[in-house]
C-alpha cells in the first residue's frame, strides 16, 4: 500500500480508544474532508474530490461500536432524460454495528482502537445513489424522433398517421346524443 493510498483509506476511520468495552458510552463528531476516491458509476457519482460532510455518533455497546453516520455532499449526474450533466445536493443516513468479535464474513469488525467507516459508508451512499437521475422532475427529455432537446413549453402532438382506408371515417361526428327515451331525433317521425 503507498502512502498516498494509506493516507487516504484512514480518511474514514475513527479513533474509539475513549469508547471501547465501556458500555453507555458515547461521541459524536462531525467533519468535513475531500473524497479521496470515486463513489458510484454509471449516471451518478460522488467524484473525487467532492467536499463530504460526515456527522458521526459512535456509541460502546455490549457487542462493540454502534456507528450513526449522516453523510453530506454533493452528487455529479447525468439526467436520465436529456443527458445534461448536473450537480444536487446528496444526504444519505446509516448505522453500522463494528462487532468486537465479528462472527460472519458479513459483519464489520472493530480494528485495535479505531472503526473503518469506509465499507458500510460506501455501500450506503452506492445503494442510494438514484439509478435514472433527472436534472427536474419535469425534464421533457429528448425528441424521440430528431433527438434533439425538447422545449419545456413545448406541447407534444403526436405525428398520427392515418391509414387511407380509415380517412373517410375521420369526417363522422356523432350528431345527437340519444334522449332520454333512447331514441335518436333523426329517426323519430
Amino acid at each position: 500500500m503507498t502512502e498516498a493510498k494509506g493516507a487516504s483509506a484512514r480518511v474514514y476511520e475513527e479513533n474509539i480508544r475513549d469508547i471501547q468495552n465501556r458500555p453507555g458510552e458515547m461521541r459524536e463528531r462531525s467533519r468535513t474532508f475531500a473524497v479521496p476516491e470515486k463513489l458510484g458509476e454509471a449516471l451518478a457519482e460522488i467524484p473525487e474530490g467532492t467536499e463530504m460532510t460526515l456527522d458521526v455518533r459512535l456509541e460502546s455497546v455490549h457487542e462493540g461500536i454502534l456507528a450513526s453516520t449522516k453523510v453530506q455532499t454533493t452528487m455529479s449526474a447525468e439526467c436520465g432524460r436529456c443527458l445534461k450533466n448536473f450537480t444536487t445536493p446528496f444526504q444519505v443516513e446509516f448505522q453500522e454495528l463494528f462487532a468486537y468479535t465479528p462472527t460472519e464474513a458479513e459483519e464489520y469488525g472493530v480494528h485495535g482502537d479505531h472503526v473503518d467507516l469506509e465499507p458500510p459508508l460506501r455501500d450506503a451512499v452506492v445503494l442510494a445513489l438514484p439509478f435514472q437521475p433527472v436534472c427536474r422532475p419535469d425534464c421533457p427529455g429528448l425528441d424521440p424522433e430528431s433527438g434533439e432537446l425538447r422545449e419545456a413549453e413545448a406541447v407534444v402532438v403526436p405525428n398520427v398517421d392515418i391509414d387511407p382506408r380509415w380517412a373517410a371515417l375521420a369526417g363522422f361526428e356523432a350528431e345527437d346524443e340519444p334522449d332520454s327515451g333512447g331514441t335518436p331525433e333523426s329517426t323519430r317521425n
